[in-house]
């Protein structure tokens, strides 16, 4: 389910997105989401929980084999 959820991200821009839209994403119920995929996604340093919703990070694009999309707070500054 972790990996789904990276994919995902990865394949949106690496977001920002809603929770909703990550529960949707991995076929989960919005409190699973938030209770139990996310709070491992955090701790690893592959996903950000941001006021605007959730972000891959620089991390968790090279974790699906992805590079951040040029722009993006998650690409590298110098690279």
């Amino acid at each position: 389910m972790d990996r789904t959820l990276l994919h995902g991200l990865a394949r949106s821009g690496g977001g920002p997105v809603g929770l909703k839209t990550v529960a949707l994403l991995v076929g989960e119920e919005q409190d699973t989401v938030e209770d139990v995929i996310e709070p491992f996604l955090v701790q690893q340093g592959y996903l950000d929980r941001t006021p605007r919703g959730r972000r891959l990070t620089e991390r968790g694009f090279a974790a699906v084999g992805e590079r951040p999309p040029r722009g993006s707070p998650a690409a590298p500054l110098f690279g």
